[in-house]
């Protein structure tokens, strides 16, 4: 299926600009009229992936992260954030509740929040190379009411 609408922002990997990409995804998928509740489990799931590129992907340096957003006609939502970071060696480990290479106040819950939140929840990396998550989430009350 085509997307009826689509975004790319590329900024760096501040710790500010977590909130910027959080509202600038909401701006975008507000456009096919979710239930705040909706929209407000989409806005945290990119402020987790978001935050993972910041922490994660470049633990000691600034770099670049992306993030695509696609909308489409049946109310879904797919947004995408990928880094050039430092990478996952162990997805499936990464992806574990409580798992966290960094210890001290991190939880180790980013990819099980993204995963309570979203439909689907899809990570892809390479050591050296970097990591995209994709955040899939179809909004459903839309139509309830009107």
């Amino acid at each position: 299926m085509k997307p009826i609408n689509e975004m790319k922002l590329q900024f760096q990997s501040h710790s500010v600009n977590e909130a910027f990409a959080r509202a600038a995804v909401a701006a975008f998928a507000a456009q096919l009229d979710p239930h705040i509740e909706e929209l407000a489990d989409l806005k945290t799931a990119v402020s987790e992936a978001v935050t993972n590129c910041i922490v994660h992907a470049y633990p000691h340096s600034v770099g670049e992260i992306t993030l695509r957003a696609q909308l489409f006609a049946d109310g879904l939502v797919k947004v995408r954030v990928r880094d050039r970071g430092v990478g996952i060696p162990d997805i499936k480990q990464a992806m574990e509740p409580l798992f966290t290479t960094l210890g001290g106040e991190r939880a180790g819950l980013g990819f099980a929040v993204m995963e309570s939140f979203c439909d689907r929840v899809t990570v892809t990396s390479r050591v050296g190379k970097g990591t995209c998550v994709t955040l899939v989430r179809r909004f459903d009350g839309r139509d309830a009411d009107g």
